[in-house]
């Protein structure tokens, strides 16, 4: 009898533990069952829009180009071969010529990728709009915000040059800035942030050292910081991104979690981070707003995916 009633007020803390775990959660502006988070705010007349913002045509590829040599967070990375499935010393034959395919194995979140929704809980195991981790995260694939769910990403996209800013080549290894340092690139650049953008940080990091150093690239980079995190969010931008592997700076302050801007954009915020975006052929062309557009491979549970998106002047 004891340990019946030891069991019952230990199921009683647990359920009471889980049950102040999501009342300590704001659940999303957009619904108790939203899965898209700040995706929500693209519609036909933001579309059209952000496609006024096309002068000239010229379209700009955001992707880098990855390969088995690409540096990515541990353990990722990947490993791509090419078959001819079935032709070994022409065992059948195909009429009118021959062919490749290809066995690509590896990470879904390595180079330039768009972080799901499901990517970063907080440290209950808390997820995006007061999800339990357990509650959608299955070894096959995530049961809820899989990168499926995400709508085709077309908006005003703007890339502030922080590097320009500070009168660099490129920032430095864990180096960040201030809200009133973003600000002020925001006006003299005369782009400003608006609610439903998507907006890209050039620090400069993957012109230096993406081709010549790959190492120096991935040991660490400049990026945001927590504060810059919390200002877009208030902002309600789409998407954050970077030409850093990270998007925040990396190493993070002493004393505090590794990545604490990706818990404020994607659990709390509903923002999606982009990741190694190419920025540098923006900047030089002085391509400083443009419509973005993305739509990515839609793998069903996917947490991550490379992407390619396109920026159009």
């Amino acid at each position: 009898m004891r340990h019946f009633f030891i069991c019952i007020v230990s199921l009683a803390l647990m359920s009471s533990g889980h049950s102040l775990a999501i009342e300590n959660c704001d659940s999303s502006v957009w619904g108790d069952d939203d899965e898209i988070g700040n995706a929500n705010l693209i519609s036909p007349k933001s579309i059209l829009n952000a496609s006024r913002l096309i002068k000239t045509g010229k379209a700009y590829s955001l992707g880098l180009v990855v390969d088995a040599n690409t540096p990515a967070y541990p353990p990722r990375g990947l490993s791509l071969q090419i078959v001819q499935p079935g032709q070994q010393f022409g065992r059948r034959e195909i009429t009118g010529g021959t062919y490749n395919d290809d066995i690509f194995q590896g990470w879904l979140g390595i180079g330039s990728q768009i972080d799901g929704l499901g990517h970063v809980g907080d440290e209950r195991g808390i997820f995006y709009n007061c999800t339990p981790g357990k509650d959608f995260a299955d070894i096959k694939g995530l049961t809820k915000f899989g990168v499926e769910k995400i709508p085709p990403i077309v908006a005003r996209g703007i890339v502030l040059d922080m590097a320009k800013y500070f009168g660099v080549s490129h920032m430095k290894l864990g180096q960040s800035f201030t809200v009133q340092d973003l600000q002020a690139v925001e006006t003299s650049q005369g782009t400003i942030i608006q609610e439903g953008d998507v907006v890209l940080f050039h620090t400069g990091w993957t012109d230096a050292h993406f081709k010549n150093d790959p190492s120096v690239w991935g040991s660490g980079s400049p990026g945001i910081d927590v504060n810059i995190a919390r200002h877009l969010a208030a902002r309600k931008v789409i998407a954050v991104g970077a030409d850093t592997f990270s998007v925040e700076a990396v190493p993070a302050a002493a004393g505090g979690p590794s990545f604490p801007a990706h818990g404020v954009l994607l659990q709390e915020s509903g923002i999606y981070i982009l990741e190694a975006m190419n920025t540098g052929p923006l900047v030089r062309d002085g391509a400083l707003e443009f419509l973005f557009v993305l739509g990515q491979a839609k793998i069903r549970g996917a947490v991550q995916m490379i992407i390619n998106p396109v920026a159009i002047l």
